[in-house]
């Protein structure tokens, strides 16, 4: 039996364990990439680590999302992460180079090599070939330190593409379409690989596009085959040199196969507040728009954005909406100033932002009170606008522009015959803006700023765990519920107990108080729990506020290793059919006590009792004996010093 794509990767980097679905293994990191609103928080760990340099064979810190600078503590940060790259060993994308997938793509990714990124949407390089695989910073940091990557050997499920996009259909409706078919959470445990003639028809934008928004998800990573489309792509880049073709076995064997007929699909939507929450645009045309953004991660391309400057061409947006668009780097902008087509861009009404991450994390362009905000990002959680009840929904370039222009979501097959837009042979290649590190970097100083704090120390787990139930939350709970981003509250991101103060602020904004005044305790949660974002600051606040367990029906996979990696139980109620009885007979408030932790963390359950109302019931861990060990250590740091 041959292997598929994802398992060929895999056993070309494993280091430890065996390919078994659910089975814990280890995988040697070839590159690792940060970001600035996570960095910081790496890079300080790696410090405490003790390694000098980084054993990678390529680290890159990029600034792109705390690029608003309201106060120094972001100014601060961008300062200490150059210093920190110089003395460590690691390439430096200035800000203004662009977003770190976008860039990362163009300038660093190589087929067949593993890239583990402090981002959750680092499976973006899966369109190239890569597995791409999102994390949280610590885990960066020990990768960077030359440890292995730890996870459970994921389920591959191949979607098979067939035929050739339709006229207006777009990238963006392929994963929707996933998105519509699997859920939030139906990627948990699994990459999705895909594959069929249909691949052919996609340049490596558009996969990029598809594997990006797979994080949402739930799945470990997205990949394609790196094949002639691929060469093109690095070739154009003066990358060709890395390609290397790899592909699924002829008889490779999946755990899972979907089929879609690309010429079947027509323009989709997300609405919101979940970016699974897909309709055909046809469905909802007529909505009046108050905003579009056009950028991010997502779809911020060459080719994204020269759609958009021929549909704009000539024509002014309407009245009622404002038009931003952020290109997703500067060559991107740099190739669009060149053309013309930026001007095309500009003349039509649009507002141009600089080449970062800006308003999909709320860093920005908040939309007006109830506004209706179209946007080509991956998220549409609420409040992640920064605007609370704000209605944003998750669409194409194409849908997006038309919208654009009659004021009202719009179906872009109203604007007639389609827009096509060839990949450039060769893209303008600029790289004074990554600045490379010295070959020692032992005399560098890295400078820190005020705003930077040290680590929160967490301690190893006690043998019995008390405290009362600080807050009860239903499913789908995600990273922006439980540590808010935006531009007021991301500048705090290295300092934890400023940062602390916010956590679950759009849930209940009284819980870091009532968490500091009760020193601590539970929370409860629901399916899927810490959906989204790779930030382990959605762990470290709980921690900082004395969190000791989190017990949800089920985890995303990143969030449920950060809580491990910083001292937090997570646990499950042993019997999801009981979940609704022992939910509803808990309390918040309620004071609960698990007993003899240390000795029965080494069995697969532990009993809960809730000293309020006398009852009982188990719960599982699901840990590998790693993990039983790091929590036991109190966290991955104190894991790695022993």
């Amino acid at each position: 039996m041959g292997m598929n794509l994802t398992q060929k990767i895999i056993f070309s980097h494993l280091v430890e364990g065996d390919m078994t679905p659910g089975k814990e293994i280890a995988i040697r990191i070839d590159q690792t990439l940060t970001q600035d609103a996570t960095g910081t928080m790496a890079y300080l760990e790696f410090e405490a680590i003790g390694i000098p340099r980084v054993k990678t064979e390529l680290s890159v810190s990029y600034v792109d999302h705390n690029t608003l600078q309201t106060g120094f503590e972001n100014a601060d940060d961008h300062r200490f992460l150059q210093t920190a790259a110089a003395k460590f060993g690691v390439h430096f994308s200035r800000a203004g180079n662009g977003i770190c997938h976008q860039v990362h793509l163009e300038r660093f990714g190589v087929p067949g090599k593993t890239l583990l990124g402090s981002d959750s949407h680092t499976p973006t390089g899966g369109g190239l070939g890569m597995l791409a695989i999102g994390a949280g910073g610590l885990d960066v940091a020990m990768a960077m330190a030359g440890h292995p990557f730890y996870l459970n050997m994921p389920k591959v499920v191949n979607v098979r593409l067939h035929g050739k996009l339709a006229p207006w259909a777009s990238a963006k409706d392929v994963i929707l379409e996933v998105l519509r078919r699997l859920s939030v959470k139906g990627g948990v445990g699994k990459v999705i690989e895909y594959s069929g003639d249909g691949v052919k028809s996609l340049s490596v934008p558009e996969r990029a596009t598809i594997t990006n928004m797979g994080a949402e998800l739930g799945a470990t990573t997205s990949v394609f085959p790196s094949d002639e489309i691929t060469k093109r792509f690095l070739d154009a880049q003066s990358r060709g040199h890395v390609f290397t073709p790899i592909a699924a076995d002829p008889d490779a064997e999946y755990d899972e196969v979907i089929d879609i007929n690309l010429n079947e699909l027509e323009p989709l939507i997300a609405l919101p507040h979940s970016p699974d929450n897909v309709k055909k645009v046809s469905e909802v045309d007529g909505l009046k728009v108050d905003q579009v953004f056009i950028g991010s991660c997502t779809n911020s391309s060459y080719v994204d954005l020269m759609k958009l400057a021929k549909i704009l061409k000539g024509k002014t947006i309407a009245p009622n909406v404002s038009l931003v668009v952020a290109p997703g780097s500067k060559q991107v902008l740099y190739m669009l100033s060149r053309n013309g087509a930026l001007a095309d861009i500009v003349a039509a009404g649009a507002r141009l932002l600089e080449c970062a991450c800006g308003p999909c994390l709320g860093v920005g362009q908040a939309p007006a009170t109830g506004a209706v905000s179209l946007r080509t990002s991956n998220r549409n959680f609420e409040g992640r606008s920064g605007t609370k009840n704000a209605k944003v929904y998750l669409v194409s370039v194409e849908t997006a522009a038309a919208s654009a222009l009659t004021g009202v979501i719009t179906d872009p097959r109203y604007l007639g015959e389609q827009i096509v837009v060839e990949m450039p042979e060769k893209f303008e290649i600029d790289d004074r803006m990554i600045i490379p590190p010295p070959a020692d970097g032992g005399d560098v100083e890295i400078l820190r700023g005020p705003n930077i704090k040290p680590l929160p120390k967490a301690e190893p787990l006690p043998d019995k765990l008390m405290g009362r139930v600080l807050l009860k939350v239903g499913d789908n709970i995600t990273t922006d519920h439980i540590m808010p981003a935006g531009a007021k509250i991301l500048p705090l991101r290295s300092n934890v107990p400023e940062i602390s103060k916010h956590c679950f602020e759009t849930i209940d904004p009284t819980f870091p108080e009532r968490a500091r005044s009760a020193g601590g305790g539970f929370i409860v949660g629901g399916a899927n729990y810490g959906q989204g974002s790779s930030r382990e600051h959605a762990a470290l606040a709980p921690l900082y506020l004395g969190i000791k367990a989190v017990i949800a029906k089920s985890f995303a996979r990143i969030h449920r290793q950060n809580l491990i990696n910083f001292g937090i139980l997570p646990l499950t109620f042993e019997d999801e059919k009981d979940y609704d009885e022992i939910n509803k007979s808990m309390g918040e408030g309620d004071e609960l006590a698990i007993e003899n932790v240390r000795e029965n963390l080494l069995s697969d359950s532990l009993e809960v009792k809730n000293i309020t109302t006398g009852k009982t019931f188990k719960v599982r861990h699901n840990l590998s004996d790693r993990q039983k060990e790091i929590l036991l250590a109190g966290g991955l740091l104190n894991y790695a010093k022993k």
